[in-house]
C-alpha cells in the first residue's frame, strides 16, 4: 500500500487544528448532586489525604496514579525532526497518549519541559508522584541514557522506550526470523548501523549486556556502525563518549575495521536505526545465505524492501506501515508499561523486557517471511505482553510491598 505523505501531512494538520488537541480529560465519578459533591471534593475528600497520609502507597489505590503514565521530553529527538523543543514535541506525545488508552486502558499525559540535563530530572522526580510510570521519549542521546539511570531509584516503572521499545521490538522480530529462515538465533551475526538510543539498547539486549541470569540468550557476533564506521575496542575518539565506549569494549570481539560495507560481509542480520540510502543490494549480496534485513529509518529506511530482496533478503522489516514487517514499538510500550502497573512493578527490570519480546514473538503462531511480526493493530499483542511482564515482575520481586 503507498501511502501519499502529502496528503497524510495535510489531512494530519486539519485534524490537529479542527480539535486543537487529541486528549481530553473526563471524570470516572458523576457530580450532579451535593452529596456527589461530597464525596468528589470537599468535605469527604480530606479523610481520603488523611487516610493517604499515613501511608503514600495508598495513593495506588483510590487516587488515579495507579494507572497513569507520564510521558516526558524535552523535544531535542522527535521523530526525524531532530531537536524541535518541547512546543512542536506535544502531538507526538498526544499521539502516544492515545495509544497507551487505546490498546492497553492506560491514562497518559504529556509532560513536555523545557531545560537542561538536570533541570530534566529535577522535574520528573517533582511530579513523580502523581503518576504510576514515566514514558522517557524523544529525548537525545546521550544524554537519555544517563536521564534513565539517574531515575531508576523513583519506586515507579521509568523507561525510555526509544530506547528499550525499539530493542523488544527487534528482538522479537529477529526470534521469528529464526523460526522461518532455521537459523539460529545464538549463531547470528548481526550489524547494526546507529550507536544512538535505539542502536545502543539494541545492541544491550542482543549481547545481554548487563543482563543477568538465564533469561537472555546474546547472539554470536554484533558489530556496530556510526557515521564514522565499524566501532571496535581503541578506536580514536571513542573515549569521549562512555557508551559507544562501551560498545566498543563489548562488541566486535575480533576488532574488524572499515565500513558498514566492510561490516556486511558474511553477516546474518543488518538492523538499521540511522539514515537513509546507506545500504544497497550489492551490500546484501556479501552478506550470509539469506540474509536478515531490519531497516528501520523513517520516512525512509536504509534500503526499501525491493532493492533489499533483489540482493537476497530473505527476511525484510522496516518501521513504516505500507511494507509488511513493520517493527513498531507499539507493540512494546502499552504492555510492557500494562503488566508494570498490574503487577505493582518498582522499575521496568531487564528480565521483564526480554520476557515481554519472548511474549511478542509467540504471539505469531505461524510466522511467514512477510509475517514475523504481529500486526501492530492488534489489541491482543499488549495483554499477551502485560500478562508475560507482570508475571516476570513478581518473579523478580521488583513489586511494592503492599
Amino acid at each position: 500500500m503507498d501511502i501519499d505523505r502529502e496528503e497524510i501531512a495535510h489531512k494530519s494538520l486539519i485534524l490537529h487544528l479542527e480539535h486543537q488537541g487529541k486528549l481530553e480529560i473526563k471524570s470516572r465519578v458523576p457530580v450532579k448532586t451535593r452529596e456527589d459533591l461530597s464525596l468528589a471534593y470537599t468535605p469527604g475528600v480530606a479523610h481520603v489525604c488523611r487516610y493517604i497520609a499515613e501511608d503514600k502507597n495508598r495513593a495506588f489505590t483510590c487516587t488515579l496514579k495507579h494507572n497513569t503514565i507520564a510521558i516526558v521530553t524535552d523535544g531535542t529527538a522527535v521523530l526525524g525532526l531532530g531537536n524541535i523543543g518541547p512546543y512542536a514535541a506535544i502531538p507526538v506525545m498526544e499521539g502516544k497518549a492515545i495509544l497507551f488508552k487505546e490498546f492497553a486502558d492506560i491514562d497518559a499525559f504529556p509532560i513536555c519541559i523545557k531545560g537542561d540535563h538536570e533541570d530534566l530530572i529535577g522535574h520528573i522526580r517533582s511530579i513523580a508522584p502523581v503518576f504510576g510510570g514515566i514514558n522517557l521519549e524523544d529525548i537525545s542521546a546521550p544524554r537519555c541514557f544517563e536521564i534513565e539511570e539517574e531515575l531508576q531509584d523513583l519506586g515507579i516503572p521509568v523507561m525510555h522506550d526509544d530506547q528499550h521499545g525499539a530493542a523488544i521490538a527487534v528482538m522479537a522480530a529477529l526470534l521469528n526470523a529464526c523460526r522461518v529462515t532455521g537459523k539460529r538465533y545464538r549463531d547470528l551475526t548481526v550489524v547494526v548501523s546507529g550507536a544512538g538510543a535505539a542502536g545502543y539498547a539494541i545492541c544491550r539486549l542482543l549481547k545481554c549486556i548487563g543482563y543477568e541470569g538465564e533469561e537472555c540468550h546474546a547472539v554470536k557476533e554484533l558489530i556496530v556502525c556510526d557515521r564514522t564506521g565499524i566501532i571496535y575496542r581503541g578506536r580514536p575518539g571513542l573515549y569521549h563518549n562512555i557508551y559507544k565506549y562501551l560498545l566498543g569494549d563489548e562488541t566486535n570481539l575480533n576488532l574488524r575495521k572499515g565500513t558498514l560495507a566492510d561490516a556486511l560481509i558474511g553477516a546474518d542480520v543488518f538492523v538499521g536505526v540511522s539514515d537513509a540510502n546507506l545500504v544497497t543490494a550489492e551490500m546484501i549480496r556479501t552478506m550470509n545465505t539469506d540474509p536478515i534485513v531490519l531497516a528501520l529509518a523513517n520516512p525512509t529506511p536504509e534500503i526499501v524492501p525491493d532493492e533489499a530482496k533483489a540482493g537476497g533478503a530473505a527476511i525484510i522489516g522496516t518501521g513504516r506501515s505500507d511494507y509488511p514487517n513493520q517493527v513498531n514499538n507499539v507493540l512494546v510500550f502499552p504492555g510492557i508499561f500494562r503488566g508494570a502497573l498490574d503487577a505493582g512493578a518498582t522499575k521496568i527490570t531487564e528480565e521483564m523486557k526480554v520476557a515481554a519480546a519472548y511474549a511478542i514473538a509467540k504471539y505469531v503462531k505461524d510466522p511467514k517471511p512477510d509475517r514475523i511480526l504481529p500486526d501492530p493493530l492488534d489489541r491482543g499483542v499488549a495483554q499477551a505482553v502485560a500478562g508475560a511482564v507482570a508475571d516476570t515482575a513478581r518473579k523478580c520481586g521488583c513489586v511494592r510491598k503492599i
